[in-house]
C-alpha cells in the first residue's frame, strides 16, 4: 500500500515536470508563466507532510534543473517550499484546497514566497540588477500560478 502511494506520487511529479517543460512553460504572457510543479509540490506537502513534500520538491526541482540547466536553483527552492508547506499539514489542511477561491489564495501566497526566493537566487547567481524580473517573475508568475490553481480546483475530482 505504501509503495503504491510513493510510486503514484513520484509518477505524478514526473508528469507535472513534463507538463511544465512541454506545455505550461511555453504559455508565457508578458514573460510570465505558471508553475504547475510548485502547485503539485504544495498539494503533496499539504496531504502528506513536510518530509514527503520536501522529497517531492527535491525530485521535481532536480528534473526542472536538468531540463532548464539551472543546476540547484529550482531544486533548493522547491525543497524549501515543500518543507515549509508541509509544516502546516494536518488531517484537515488538504480541505483548504476544496474551494476555488481558497486554492487561488493558497497558490498566490505560496507562489509569492517561492518566486521571491527564486528571484533572489537568480539575481545572486547572475550578479545583475534587473527590474523587469521583479515584474515578470515575481509578480507576473505569482498571479499566473494563482490563476492556474483556481482553474485546476474547478476541474478537480470531487
Amino acid at each position: 500500500m505504501v509503495v503504491n502511494n510513493v510510486v503514484s506520487i513520484a509518477v505524478g511529479g514526473l508528469i507535472a515536470a513534463l507538463l511544465q517543460w512541454l506545455f505550461f512553460g511555453r504559455l508565457m504572457i508578458w514573460g510570465a508563466y505558471p508553475d504547475v510543479v510548485l502547485l503539485y509540490v504544495v498539494v503533496i506537502a499539504l496531504r502528506t507532510g513536510r518530509l514527503p513534500g520536501a522529497l517531492i520538491g527535491f525530485a521535481t526541482g532536480f528534473l526542472l534543473d536538468a531540463v532548464y540547466g539551472t543546476w540547484g536553483i529550482q531544486m533548493v527552492v522547491k525543497t524549501i517550499m515543500g518543507f515549509i508547506t508541509g509544516l502546516v499539514a494536518s488531517g484537515e489542511s488538504a480541505s483548504v484546497l476544496r474551494s476555488p477561491l481558497r486554492s487561488m489564495a493558497v497558490g498566490f501566497v505560496v507562489a509569492l514566497v517561492h518566486n521571491g526566493i527564486l528571484l533572489l537566487l537568480i539575481l545572486l547567481q547572475s550578479g545583475v540588477r534587473a527590474g523587469h524580473l521583479i515584474l515578470e517573475l515575481w509578480i507576473g508568475c505569482t498571479v499566473y500560478t494563482a490563476l492556474v490553481a483556481f482553474m485546476a480546483s474547478l476541474f478537480r475530482r470531487r
